[in-house]
């Protein structure tokens, strides 16, 4: 008797977040796909501006304001995820990329996740102007030294963002975050380097938009995925909505833990990772996490 043994490819969709937008983005999708031009109709109608004038033909500067970012990334996300018949065994995003997977998976609307993204980048911004604060990137070192060096620190700073090894994003008061910074690279960072940013994001410092986030969040339904959703705040899979409903609402003062986002994911046998929107920057994090993977990056049709 002989047996043959299959083997399952299981496939990955993973969504960019804020950083990643550039002026052209999803022009293509909206002048070739009558359904993607409806969406982003429908979206410069629930943003009340017409947010494809920036994104098609803006400054780079236009794109930078916050009531434009983030929606604009979300935007070029879902829609081309929609466009491409994106069929997923299981999504992810980073932060901001975290809204364009649930609605890719189906746990929220287009509509639903549009206005939580919009109601999030007002609260951030509102946040960053109450408290001020700001992030750094160290590189090359492990994750616990960064952490013991932060924990020494007189004041708030934190581990933001496990994008890959020897790759973190700290956040929060800016005097703590300077502080850091220079212990970091007396204990050995390759470099340790302060962010163009206006704020503490995934710091403690965002609890105001947190709160104000939540209450949206509240309000809008959600639904059982099409499939798993790794989720920021603790890397694991979630098919429940009122769990993933809870993890959405810590998002914004917990760290993305894309490191561990992707390990788990390798571990549960995903071979093949597919990055949608503007950019490839998550694709080159995969490829660092896990070398026994395939990843690729898709921004256009």
């Amino acid at each position: 008797m002989s047996y043959t043994i299959v083997y399952i490819m299981k496939h990955a969709y993973v969504f960019p977040g804020q950083g990643s937008q550039a002026v052209g983005m999803g022009k293509d999708i909206y002048d070739n796909v009558p359904e993607a031009k409806e969406l982003f109709e429908k979206a410069n109608e629930i943003l009340g501006f017409r947010i494809t004038d920036i994104m098609f033909a803006g400054t780079p500067e236009e794109l930078k304001q916050t009531k434009v970012t983030q929606p604009a990334v979300f935007l070029h996300s879902v829609i081309l995820a929609k466009a491409l018949g994106v069929k997923p065994d299981a999504v992810a995003g980073h932060s901001l990329g975290e809204f364009s997977a649930l609605v890719v998976a189906g746990a929220l609307s287009f509509e639903d996740g549009l206005k939580l993204v919009s109601k999030r980048a007002m609260a951030m911004q509102k946040c960053c102007e109450q408290q001020p604060g700001g992030m750094a990137a160290v590189l090359g070192l492990d994750d616990k030294s960064v952490e013991e060096v932060c924990a020494s620190v007189d004041g708030i700073v934190v581990g933001a963002n496990y994008n890959c090894p020897g790759q973190l994003v700290i956040s929060g008061a800016n005097a703590a975050v300077d502080e850091a910074c220079e212990k970091l690279k007396a204990a050995g960072a390759r470099r340790a380097l302060r962010l163009p940013v206006g704020g503490a994001f995934h710091s403690p410092l965002m609890e105001p938009a947190r709160q104000e986030l939540e209450a949206a969040i509240a309000e809008a339904a959600f639904t059982t995925p099409s499939c798993p959703v790794y989720q920021n705040v603790d890397a694991k899979p979630y098919t429940d909505a009122e769990s993933i409903k809870r993890n959405l609402i810590a998002q914004l003062t917990a760290p993305v833990r894309w490191t561990q986002i992707v390990e788990n994911m390798v571990a549960d046998g995903f071979t093949t990772f597919t990055e949608v929107g503007p950019g490839n920057v998550l694709q080159g994090l995969v490829t660092k996490v896990s070398r026994e993977v395939t990843a690729e990056s898709k921004a256009t049709l």
